[in-house]
């Protein structure tokens, strides 16, 4: 079709060729135009940057069928586009003595990660996906199952009593009896790659839209999940900008029911939170948050927040850091009246996920202690992040903030992005990177 109206707009152009000179530059000329965008429109692969991708759950078609199921030997590469190798340099990563990592699973894109009863789920945000992984008894993944694709940026997942909850964007939706239709598609791998497509998957489960009225910008958009230990699931949205004045649902911490019901803000002043926990002890909301830009290589700081009650304002976008007035803004409010981060982190490192470890495979000095992935810095002059991080708690106090793992930055130029975090039942600790779309295990192995 679109061949066949390409011929047809050069045959018009041919015809207006024979019209008198006056004549021809005001009909040809914009006859011309058009059919320079038609070449162009013609030459343009389904899927790329220029085409349009849809929620399907938003317009109302149906969700496509998982693509086949991918052996973790063969799990398709990272996107050409960022340039990382097939084989990761993990022994370029470096870990305190006695800890070790290896690569998990190849996942595309990977975000948020959330915990089934033995699935781990993955969003893949800007891929537009949410992937399965069936664990075996030693928690290793069987197999990638795509359960979700065309969604808008389903960067959080979150599992609640049998469902998965998936954020996208404006959209929340929930996927029942999920971890029944992932182990329904194990086997040996030589049996599932040696079947037809049809006969190896079946459809996933089709999602139950629990809200379609959350915040529509893509700008800060991307949601993560979480139910606390109060059973509400909580939702952050960001502010839609990168500093501005807010509305009463941009900026915030959202909390309701599971079943999307009795909306609260739990917090506000939160420019950006990607990446939240709760103290195993206290069971009190600890979460991140992205500084501003365009202050400057040194300001502000990004933010670990502790929010013992709902109701507390963090200073966004009148105060940053707990004692940096905005020089836009700063005049809407007092960094005094704000609540102060529990510590400062580095500026523009992009702390994302966080958790509480809670496991005892590590030693007993990382029990209790906070996790960070920092994503890593944009527009720095000097790339900063790209790292897991750990900030020690002392009596309920923040006291120290130091790294983890690093490696992922080589010669300023990174082939790694951690993005989030997970503690398995073993202890061992995942980190999702959606740069080199990879997901590594951290285990400790003595020293």
């Amino acid at each position: 079709m679109r061949l066949l109206g390409l011929i047809r707009l050069t045959r018009l152009i041919g015809l207006l060729g024979r019209l008198r000179p006056n004549r021809l530059a005001v009909c040809i000329m914009p006859a011309m135009a058009i059919w320079l965008v038609a070449v162009f429109w013609l030459m343009t692969p389904p899927g790329s940057a220029w085409a349009t991708t849809s929620d399907p759950v938003r317009t109302g078609l149906p969700l496509a069928a998982p693509r086949p199921l991918v052996a973790l030997s063969v799990a398709p590469p990272a996107p050409a586009a960022l340039a990382v190798p097939d084989d990761l340099p993990l022994g370029e990563l470096r870990l305190p003595p006695g800890f070790t990592v290896e690569l998990y699973a190849r996942v595309p894109n990977g975000r948020q990660m959330a915990l089934g009863t033995r699935t781990l789920f993955v969003g893949s945000m800007r891929a537009g996906q949410v992937h399965a992984l069936p664990l075996d008894d030693t928690l290793r993944p069987m197999r990638v199952l795509r359960l979700a694709e065309g969604l808008a940026l389903p960067a959080g997942v979150a599992f609640h009593k049998g469902a998965l909850y998936v954020s996208a964007v404006s959209r929340l939706l929930r996927y029942d009896r999920v971890e029944e239709w992932a182990h329904a598609q194990t086997g040996s791998p030589s049996t599932v790659l040696a079947a037809p497509a049809s006969d190896r998957t079946s459809p996933p489960p089709s999602p139950t839209v629990v809200r379609a009225d959350l915040p529509s910008e893509t700008h800060h958009g991307a949601k993560v999940l979480g139910f606390g230990p109060d059973g509400l699931l909580y939702v952050p949205v960001g502010a839609p900008c990168n500093i501005c004045r807010t509305g009463p649902r941009h900026g915030v911490i959202l909390r309701m029911r599971p079943d999307g019901t009795d909306e609260e803000v739990f917090a506000r002043g939160v420019r950006n939170t990607v990446g939240f926990d709760w103290h195993p002890e206290t069971r009190e909301l600890w979460f991140t948050d992205n500084g501003r830009d365009w202050l400057g290589d040194d300001l502000p700081p990004d933010e670990l927040n502790h929010a013992p009650a709902a109701g507390l304002d963090f200073g966004f976008p009148y105060c940053h850091g707990g004692t940096i007035a905005d020089p836009e803004y700063g005049s809407l409010g007092s960094c005094a009246a704000a609540t102060p981060p529990a510590r400062n982190l580095g500026p523009h490192v992009a702390s994302l996920g966080m958790v509480f470890y809670t496991g005892r495979q590590f030693p007993a000095e990382y029990r209790g202690q906070v996790f960070i992935a920092e994503h890593g810095s944009w527009n720095r002059s000097a790339r900063i992040g790209y790292r897991v991080t750990l900030v020690r708690l002392e009596g309920g106090r923040a006291v120290s903030y130091e790294p983890f793992a690093e490696g992922w930055l080589r010669g300023g130029s990174p082939w790694g992005r951690p993005a989030a975090l997970l503690m398995l039942p073993d202890g061992s600790l995942l980190v999702a990177d959606d740069y080199a779309g990879a997901i590594y295990r951290i285990r400790y192995a003595g020293r």
